[in-house]
């Protein structure tokens, strides 16, 4: 990086101030509308209705499912309306890492921002994961063949790259049709199953429940809280909203409305899926530990398993717009870190349609090797291959709530000590929907250390976030840049004047 020799020195940071030719080389272009937006942010998350929620039934049984999406209904409300009056002050691409460090300094920036990294890398890994298993659950039925798992991963991910660094324009436009095609596919699946034989609700509840409990709550009443990370997978992903904020042509405006909008789909989609799928196959099929394609098999049990992979290609597009929009994230996530120095500089270098194109595949990378090393061990462990996809879950789960609660609390913070910041936006919850979503939040976070289920995921987290911490205490710390994140914390939004030379 060309630099001045003016630098500041911010609690125990050290900053240089960038010439243009270095923002030059990371530059993103504005091209999404409201609905582009909302594409992108259903897109994001619609894949969680497609496979991964449905884990949470055997842990709390279907009434326990339903006490967590409630409760989850209410924790989003309350985080986005949020985020979108912090992203309506601070349109950058940094997202929860830019409001953390508006409001807790450099630390609390890259804490939250590196809980997004984890959070979407693994999301991506997650959803490469069940898509892979939807393609072999296609290619079985209809040719006879499977392919490796490492094979369907590559593909995915060189894919999916590709796509997002075709351009902004491109994307926005994908996500736009996927989510359609997405939505339909529910509507359709749900309009089939209401006049299905096969559709039992009296399934709702055939979990055998536990002495002293009812079919409702079969294990009793804690399990909810280790329902709660499958039942986010109805939602998370939506919070990716601001990190579009260098992309949207109007983010002050578009962000909230679009983040309404797709909270409103999403919530009527994921009930649906949550009724009819259940009812379809059973609580106890549903929940169960290999069930890695719930509405194939929701199909399945309607049509039979040929027809039903022909219905699953159209599935299948569900998993894919998510992959595309959750890699849109981490690519976003990881070019702002890195455009402000906490992570590698070269990582938010972006090509010639304006996207960065080295943080998706560095992420992509990092996302397979994971995904290869939890198959190996799976093999070496004889019939633990069906939770690898749930380890890789709950990291993308635990790097989100620890996201989610510190925009929290950085939201609480700014309305307490910076009153004064312009808030073209302002949340219809203020503080006390915060607070309330912050708490949900922590809840889930004890949901994790109380169930031994969550341990692999746990000491992976920890290990990553050792690494980003000393790295940064060590190297990154003293060579931060004042990208527009930085330069609107240290200056509580009069922006430094950058030396265009």
């Amino acid at each position: 990086m060309s630099e001045t020799t003016n630098t500041h020195k911010v609690a125990g940071a050290t900053y240089v101030r960038a010439d243009g030719d270095y923002f030059e080389r990371r530059t993103l272009r504005r091209s999404a509308g409201i609905w582009g937006l909302w594409g992108l942010a259903v897109a994001a998350v619609i894949s969680g209705d497609f496979s991964g929620w449905n884990f949470g039934i055997g842990f709390a049984g279907f009434g326990g499912m339903l006490i967590a999406f409630a409760i989850l209904v209410v924790m989003y409300y309350g985080m986005i309306f949020s985020i979108g009056e912090m992203s309506a002050a601070m349109p950058h691409t940094g997202g929860a890492y830019s409001f953390a460090r508006t409001a807790m300094g450099p630390w609390g920036g890259l804490i939250t921002g590196a809980a997004e990294t984890i959070e979407y890398v693994a999301t991506t890994a997650v959803i490469v994961y069940f898509s892979a298993a939807y393609v072999n659950g296609i290619l079985d039925p209809l040719l006879g063949i499977t392919l490796p798992g490492w094979v369907l991963y590559i593909i995915l991910y060189a894919v999916f790259i590709a796509l997002n660094s075709a351009g902004a324009h491109v994307l926005f436009r994908f996500a736009i049709v996927v989510s359609i095609i997405s939505i339909a596919i529910i509507v359709v699946f749900s309009v089939m199953a209401l006049f299905s034989p096969a559709l039992d609700w009296a399934s709702l509840w055939n979990i055998e429940p536990d002495p002293g409990w009812n079919e409702f709550l079969p294990h009793g009443v804690l399990p909810i809280l280790f329902a709660l990370p499958f039942a986010m997978w109805f939602f998370l992903g939506i919070e990716e909203l601001p990190l579009a904020a260098e992309e949207s042509l109007d983010p002050v405006r578009d962000i909230p409305k679009a983040g309404f909008w797709a909270r409103g789909t999403l919530i009527v989609t994921g009930l649906l899926v949550l009724f009819f799928n259940t009812a379809l196959l059973g609580a106890e099929d549903t929940g169960a530990a290999d069930q890695g394609e719930p509405l194939l098999n929701g199909f399945r049990a309607m049509v039979g398993d040929q027809v039903a992979a022909l219905l699953a290609l159209f599935a299948l597009v569900g998993l894919l717009a998510s992959l595309q929009g959750i890699m849109f994230a981490y690519g976003r996530n990881m070019y702002s870190l890195s455009r402000a120095g906490y992570y590698p500089r070269w990582l938010s270098l972006t090509g010639k349609r304006q996207t960065p194109w080295v943080a998706l595949l560095v992420g992509a990378i990092i996302g397979f090797v994971a995904l290869v090393v939890l198959d190996v061990l799976a093999e070496l462990n004889q019939g633990a291959g069906a939770l690898a996809g749930a380890i890789v879950l709950n990291i993308a789960v635990w790097g989100a709530v620890v996201a989610y609660f510190l925009q929290l609390v950085s939201y609480i913070i700014l309305r307490k000590k910076h009153p004064h910041l312009n808030r073209p936006y302002r949340s219809p919850w203020g503080v006390p929907g915060a607070v309330t979503a912050a708490i949900i939040a922590a809840l889930i976070f004890v949901g994790f250390l109380l169930n031994p289920t969550y341990l692999p995921a746990i000491v992976a987290i920890v290990i990553v976030y050792a690494i980003i911490l000393i790295g940064f205490a060590f190297h990154y710390r003293h060579r931060l840049v004042l990208s527009p994140e930085e330069e609107y914390a240290i200056t509580d939004g009069v922006p430094v004047i950058r030396d265009e030379s």
